[in-house]
């Protein structure tokens, strides 16, 4: 049998917030979770009850978003959490799903192995999209200032311009390291880019160009 992929969390328990509002798939997706040892710590039915704060991720079935398109409910949790949206079938929304905030698609048919794999991948900062779906070009960095960063997130990517590291961004900030570390994945996965250079080059870019306002 394989080994268990290993969390990209540190080693710790992926924590999953769900938003699903059919019970009999809500049942069988928490025992597909649970098998792949991954902690449910909130299950929600509607988008106005509150995403738990000790989530790494909120899981969100499209159908159980609010009145219209449901684009505001994803832009409200993803301030707060990465967030990975359940798709019944194909949907013109999911463009529309990545650029309100969620860092993943993924269709409910594919395979339980995707799903977990997917939810690792967002927790990571890393984009998910539905099978044959082609992603648009990164963000342009002149649009850098308008992206929906909060408050937190923009003073760590001010930390990151100044070359400093996640141990000495908590020392200034009074966060702990991981705080630090999921503050950074959440900033990756809305800026789009994959790794830690190319993070700290957009942060100086950001940097000059508030500067320059």
């Amino acid at each position: 049998m394989d080994e268990p992929i290993q969390l990209s969390t540190g080693g710790s328990m992926l924590r999953v917030d769900v938003l699903v509002n059919n019970p009999v798939y809500l049942v069988g997706l928490m025992q597909v979770l649970s098998d792949e040892g991954i902690a449910v710590v909130s299950t929600r039915q509607s988008p106005t009850e509150r995403v738990s704060w000790l989530a790494d991720a909120a899981l969100i079935d499209n159908e159980a978003l609010g009145e219209a398109d449901g684009l505001d409910d994803i832009a409200e949790t993803a301030r707060t959490t990465s967030v990975l949206v359940l798709l019944n079938s194909w949907s013109p929304l999911a463009e529309e799903y990545l650029q309100a905030g969620a860092v993943g698609v993924i269709h409910k048919h594919q395979p339980s192995e995707s799903l977990v794999a997917a939810l690792r991948n967002v927790t990571a900062g890393t984009r998910v999209l539905p099978e044959g779906h082609a992603t648009k070009p990164p963000v342009e960095r002149h649009d850098l200032l308008t992206l929906n960063l909060s408050a937190r997130e923009e003073q760590v990517l001010s930390q990151i311009s100044q070359g400093l590291t996640h141990g000495q961004i908590a020392t200034r900030l009074g966060i702990s390291p991981h705080t630090v570390d999921t503050y950074v994945k959440r900033i990756r996965a809305k800026l789009g880019v994959g790794n830690k250079a190319e993070l700290t080059r957009v942060a100086l870019l950001n940097r000059l160009a508030k500067s320059a306002a």
